[in-house]
């Protein structure tokens, strides 16, 4: 007895539910653990809980299936959310009896025989894992009949298998009387995951989430009618009928306001491989947040891009925090689209995402600007019995007596501005007479004439979808170190203007705030990572005559020998000409890689053809292309994959970030003999970086945390100012 009451003391003594201590579990491991497989059952629940996040996306698994199905009419019932029940019936193909024992089980389908077919997927689901999660998470039963089956049979499935359904009975299913069809009920939705069932706010709010993903398909599948309401309740929350129109269907669902006021568009473009079509609202409607039905390969899906694109399109006709209703129904050649990305298919990835976005917001904005010859107001003529405003002594207008509540004057301190087309920074300057006036040149033109034409040219070339490892490691190491109020700064910021030519520092405004940029280090950041976006599929810069390489790497040599102090040990003394051959040889050896990844074209006589265009619209300096060749050779790991990859995309990037110039001349300044090469190339770099840099930088700058490093300061905050001033 004593010793079992000294064992019930000690196991007393510690307390139950505290938490040890890293180093105090570590101290009674002795052996590595051993690696064992995971219980099937505990598999599927974990995929099961990728998949079926909550109701909304279990009922989107079957509305798809449905659709899938050739049905014509679909009707969803909700309980408490969807997690009591969620039942949809529709009156599609059915079932075959015969494919009823493996219904539930996972990687089921009729929709997929090999891999390959992904390239070409044409329907809604294709892993056939939606019905096997949901079996291992809820009780399900489905009853189906076909069109040539004389009954309908139910059956009832539980962690995939067929279940029955009560103790002591059959599992096989069931004939009974039925319509041709499938019913799919859902009921006591993670009933086995109590934590996440609790999660779960209130059932009203997943009930809202329902409704929205059966409004959208209902809006974007024609031909198909849909129903939905709760159980208990007589009228439905949602109906519509197969034969209504896009626009009656979307005035069923999202009201007249929005229907009165939709304009159709459609975008096309062979070269991309996509055909869009959809409905957006004019000037006349605007609401506090964007609504934006996408539908990509018929399949609703959310893009951040695309969103924010279509915002910045309404930007310039509807008025400040005013947003749009837009349906987009955008085509993508399958090929061109990986659709296994996501558990939930919501995202999917699509070659040329950038430029597809920025054709169908350009064919949006001419449409809008079209229409945009009238714009309606509401007007409100004054009752009868009202007092008409009457005059004071000064002339200004008061009324007796006033029953709207007046609107609160928005302090100065948080006044902003937004309009990139006010004043800017540069003509706040003094005019120079060096800057106001040009001397003609001994030919008689003019300086900007002598900027080069640059003519783009369109390739044949398909696209490649990227599908490296290692670029795949880079690309998210980049989204790691994203900064995401900097981006935010970036994707919404004014211009304001270049301050510094030689120190690379331009102003741009973010808010109340000022903030100065050193557009050199946000260049390097932002061409590396287009390095990386558009791997593969680079533009060409191309030059006619080619280039000998070796005399650009000579000459490269030759100054960057004369520029270096002479070293004290002569064996530390380089070649020139041998080291120009040895880099020479490197690249023409490696030409087959980099003109394959980096569009780098070298020819097996050593001519320069080629090399990689990374922003349509900016040429980097060819004064740097000797050196950033040269470079290529000690600064680039070409023994290994990734970082081989990633040297080179930075020596590229440091290529193409403007170079230093000298700054321009105050007007207290003595005049300075600058040539009319480098006026005329600070005339570029102060365009490009307003009109091409910047407006880049808002459209697909990733801010990392290293530009938090001397790469933006804040210089000035609007409240801060005001502080300041109120205490003078």
């Amino acid at each position: 007895m004593a010793e079992l009451m000294d064992i019930d003391v000690d196991v007393d003594l510690e307390q139950r539910g505290t938490k040890r201590k890293a180093d105090e579990a570590l101290a009674g491991v002795t052996a590595p653990r051993r690696i064992r497989a995971l219980d099937p059952d505990v598999i599927n629940k974990i995929a099961a809980g990728e998949i079926i996040v909550a109701p909304v996306h279990a009922l989107k698994e079957l509305i798809e299936n449905s659709v899938d199905a050739g049905s014509t009419s679909l009707e969803v019932l909700v309980k408490d959310g969807g997690l009591k029940l969620l039942q949809i019936t529709d009156n599609g193909h059915g079932i075959a009896k015969e494919d009823l024992p493996i219904l539930c089980e996972r990687f089921t389908t009729s929709k997929l025989k090999s891999f390959e077919d992904l390239t070409s997927i044409g329907t809604y689901g294709f892993r056939g894992e939606a019905l096997a999660s949901i079996s291992h998470i809820a009780h399900l039963t489905v009853t189906t009949r076909t069109k040539d089956s004389t009954c309908a049979f139910r059956a009832h499935y539980d962690s995939g298998h067929l279940a029955p359904a009560k103790p002591g009975q059959s599992s096989d299913p069931k004939p009974i009387a039925g319509r041709q069809g499938t019913q799919i009920t859902v009921e006591d939705l993670f009933y086995n995951v109590p934590t996440r069932r609790r999660a779960f706010r209130s059932a009203s709010e997943e009930y809202n989430k329902i409704l929205d993903v059966v409004g959208r398909y209902a809006v974007h599948c024609d031909g198909v009618a849909f129903s939905c309401k709760k159980h208990g309740e007589a009228s439905t929350t949602i109906t519509t009928q197969s034969s209504s129109s896009t626009v009656d269907r979307i005035r069923q669902i999202h009201g007249s306001s929005v229907a009165n006021e939709l304009i159709e568009f459609t975008s096309s473009d062979s070269q991309w491989g996509y055909r869009a079509r959809g409905w957006t609202t004019n000037a006349n409607y605007h609401v506090k947040k964007t609504t934006l039905l996408l539908f990509i390969n018929h399949r609703s899906v959310d893009s951040t891009n695309i969103r924010k694109a279509i915002e910045q399109t309404y930007s310039a006709f509807l008025p400040k925090g005013g947003h749009p209703f837009t349906y987009l129904s955008l085509d993508i050649d399958p090929h061109r689209v990986d659709v296994n990305v996501h558990p939930t298919k919501r995202e999917v990835n699509f070659l040329n995402e950038d430029e597809i976005i920025e054709k169908i917001c350009t064919d949006i904005r001419t449409k809008l600007a079209d229409v945009d010859t009238s714009r309606t107001f509401m007007t409100q003529t004054l009752l009868p019995g009202a007092r008409l405003p009457s005059a004071d002594a000064d002339g200004t207008a008061r009324t007796t007596t006033s029953s709207a509540t007046p609107k609160p004057k928005p302090y100065e301190n948080n006044l902003v501005r937004t309009d990139a087309k006010l004043r800017k920074i540069t003509s706040m300057l003094p005019p120079s007479t060096n800057r106001s006036s040009t001397t003609p040149r001994s030919n008689g033109t003019e300086p900007h004439q002598q900027a080069i034409d640059t003519e783009y040219e369109t390739s044949d070339r398909e696209p490649i979808n990227c599908r490296l490892a290692t670029v795949k490691e880079l690309r998210a190491e980049v989204r790691d170190e994203m900064h995401n109020e900097l981006t935010e700064i970036f994707a919404g910021h004014t211009f304001v203007g270049v301050v510094d030519e030689r120190r690379r520092l331009a102003a741009i405004q973010g808010g109340v705030k000022l903030f100065l940029v050193d557009y050199g280090m946000v260049c390097y950041e932002y061409f590396y990572q287009v390095g990386l976006t558009d791997f593969g599929n680079f533009g060409t810069i191309r030059f006619e005559p080619s280039l000998n390489l070796l005399e650009l790497l000579t000459l490269a040599a030759t100054h960057e020998k004369s520029t270096s102090p002479t070293p004290a040990d002569p064996a530390e003394d380089f070649d020139v000409k041998e080291v120009a051959e040895l880099v020479s040889a490197q690249l023409i050896q490696r030409r087959a890689m980099l003109q394959e990844y980096f569009s780098f074209e070298i020819s097996e006589e050593g001519q320069l053809i080629s090399i990689p265009l990374l922003l349509k619209g900016y040429t980097p300096s060819l004064a740097k292309l000797p050196r950033f060749l040269l470079r290529l050779g000690p600064h680039v790991n070409w023994t290994a994959e990734k970082e081989c990859f990633a040297t080179f995309l930075r020596e590229l990037a440091s290529y193409y970030v403007p170079e230093q110039l000298p700054p321009s001349p105050g007007p207290e300044d003595p005049e300075e003999e600058l040539s009319e090469d480098i006026k005329l190339r600070r005339q570029q770099i102060a365009k490009a970086v307003e009109d091409i840099l910047f407006p880049a930088f808002r459209a697909r700058l990733v801010a990392t945390k290293s530009l938090m490093k001397g790469g933006v300061v804040e210089i000035a905050n609007l409240k801060g100012l005001y502080r300041v001033f109120e205490r003078c």
